[in-house]
């Protein structure tokens, strides 16, 4: 595999003049370039994109190999959409909401306030018409579009001070991403859209006083628990965050039957791969982060119930104004709707979890209560 990053603009404005450069070579070797501009922090997606090349390679025998391209911010062109779509390479891995200034029907391939978790957001992919739907809408724009990966549940943001009232939105500087800053927004609240390090950054610097980013495993390694002591549940804004690859259509149609098969498994594969480990490491980060310091927060359910009734409004203003989001969200919205009756699942979820909780609560105590050095206990006497 061959690691290759854009700086300045001199590279990408290459790539993007010289157009969709034959990727099959005379002895039928595939060399394709995967470009994303996820920062290197994020480990997990970034090792699920490490074992979607190798699965592609192992899968063709070595012979269909792809280069990883990193995209800086600061490039010119640097939108993996846009990259893809011209053809510039031959496939992107990215967050699809980034594109929703262009057309909110990509944040159904991501993220929506009050959505779908992550799986439910796979049932509806593969069983309630959302892949094709998405394939109808992604037509349009030359991209054949893959599920890869899904960060989960996400928490309600990072605070200075805790959420206490609805009114404490009006006048919050907030970096939140996706249709959530509109609702922030509708709230009363500022919204900027910044990448983590300038997140981090503007939070040092006090100017901002609240931040969401991806989740507790994210967050952690970020660092914004440095400078933000609340952290609040739940994140309302995305009920799961799915990621996406990108493939540009000519470049998808000019392969073997063999080589799409070999492309979507290994999607599928990272897909599996990226959702289980945030399944896995979310819970632990934040359960270092409490115990670093970190304070849980419940978002007041003033908050929640106005969140719910503008995410309404603003759904049903973009039925009015944008067909292809009316199409769409009307099969998410049924689908999410059915998932009502999941009594079963929801009633042990509550459950269990109450009963997890305590348990770790008494673990918790236990060792605040605990002598100071204490060793194993004696041996009993004979």
């Amino acid at each position: 595999m061959q690691r290759r990053k854009f700086i300045g603009s001199a590279g990408l404005a290459g790539i993007l003049a010289a157009g969709m450069a034959p990727a099959v070579h005379a002895n039928q070797a595939i060399r394709w370039r995967l470009g994303t501009r996820l920062p290197k922090i994020l480990d997990i997606p970034h090792g699920g994109l490490q074992g979607f090349i190798k699965t592609v390679k192992e899968l063709s025998g070595g012979k269909f190999e792809l280069s990883l391209l990193i995209i800086e911010d600061a490039s010119p062109g640097a939108n993996v959409l846009e990259l893809v779509q011209r053809g510039g390479v031959e496939c992107g891995f990215t967050s699809p909401a980034r594109y929703i200034a262009k057309d909110e029907v990509f944040a159904l391939d991501s993220a929506i306030p009050f959505g779908l978790n992550g799986p439910q957001m796979d049932a509806w992919m593969l069983h309630g018409q959302g892949l094709d739907l998405l394939r109808e809408f992604y037509a349009g724009y030359g991209i054949v579009n893959f599920p890869m990966g899904n960060s989960g549940a996400q928490m309600g943001g990072w605070y200075r001070k805790p959420l206490r009232s609805l009114s404490d939105i009006k006048g919050l500087r907030m970096r939140i991403n996706g249709l959530g800053g509109r609702i922030i927004e509708q709230l009363g609240g500022r919204t900027v859209s910044q990448s983590g390090e300038e997140t981090l950054k503007s939070l040092e610097r006090g100017n901002l006083d609240a931040a969401e980013w991806n989740g507790p495993h994210d967050d952690l390694r970020l660092g914004l628990h440095d400078v933000c002591k609340y952290y609040a549940h739940p994140g309302w804004w995305n009920g799961s965050m799915q990621y996406a690859l990108y493939v540009n259509r000519r470049a998808y149609g000019a392969l073997t039957p063999e080589n799409q098969a070999i492309l979507e498994a290994a999607a599928a594969q990272s897909h599996l791969d990226i959702t289980a480990q945030y399944t896995a490491r979310n819970p632990l980060a934040l359960a270092e982060l409490v115990a670093t310091g970190t304070r849980l927060t419940a978002t007041p359910k003033a908050v929640l119930d106005a969140a719910w009734k503008a995410a309404e409004a603003l759904y049903a203003d973009l039925a009015q104004k944008n067909p292809q989001w009316k199409k769409i969200h009307a099969s998410y919205a049924s689908f999410l709707k059915a998932q009502a009756w999941n009594q079963a699942g929801v009633d042990y979820d509550d459950y269990l979890h109450g009963q997890l909780m305590k348990a770790a609560e008494a673990e918790q105590k236990a060792r605040k209560s605990a002598p100071a050095g204490r060793h194993k206990a004696a041996a009993p006497k004979k």
